[in-house]
């Protein structure tokens, strides 16, 4: 019987293991190296979608989103949309409706890349809604991931230059995972509400964190 808690302590956070991630890792930097990618990944069900943005220091500065992850369960394609902008290819894919796309904070990915190209997207699922129906209350990747597998997914890298020439080994596996965890959540709750085996663990009140105002 697994259990879910509906509430993750933020606290626990840090005694956990960290992610790995051990499977492929893929960067695209050309039109035709997208093409090749997205007729592999037409292939599949369902993956697991995020994007990266190069973090602004300067107050009304925004950049273009820079980086599409798109991952399987074994393998991560990065897209460098700062390279090669928006394919087609990778814009046919994101508005396909046959392949489910896993993802968290939609509607924030969805307003970063219209600002590289308008396009209507095609049966994604957001995380934030669907953990709802089992009781799950936080709204973060890190602690959903938590809740349900006991590693903690490592922020260091969130404010890297996602637009740097080479990206580090440490931005790939950064990258990677958060698009690689969005579909292995979707994939166990799909498994527990088929079984019906596990059991919420509801915070009582004694255990609710209290974060004071700043």
């Amino acid at each position: 019987m697994k259990t879910i808690r509906d509430v993750f302590p933020k606290a626990e956070l840090a005694a956990l293991p960290k992610v790995m991630f051990e499977g492929r890792i893929v960067c695209i930097q050309t039109e035709a190296e997208a093409n090749k990618a997205i007729d592999y990944l037409m292939t599949y069900p369902r993956v697991g979608v995020d994007t990266e943005t190069r973090p602004s220091f300067v107050s009304g500065q925004v950049h273009k989103v820079a980086l599409v992850q798109i991952s399987t369960a074994d393998t991560c394609f990065l897209f460098r949309l700062n390279y090669i902008g928006f394919p087609e290819s990778l814009k046919r894919f994101l508005e396909d409706e046959t392949v489910e796309k896993i993802g968290l904070s939609l509607k924030d990915d969805f307003g970063a890349l219209r600002r590289r190209s308008d396009f209507v997207p095609g049966n994604f699922i957001e995380l934030q809604d669907y953990v709802h129906q089992f009781g799950i209350k936080d709204q973060s990747l890190q602690k959903i991931y938590a809740n349900l597998f006991g590693q903690k997914i490592s922020k260091s890298q969130r404010l890297s230059n996602w637009e740097a020439d080479v990206l580090s080994d440490g931005q790939k596996v950064y990258a990677a995972i958060d698009a690689w965890a969005c579909l292995k959540i979707y994939n166990l709750l799909e498994e527990l509400q088929g079984s019906g085996d596990y059991h919420l663990e509801c915070t009582t009140i004694e255990n609710i964190e209290v974060v004071p105002h700043e």
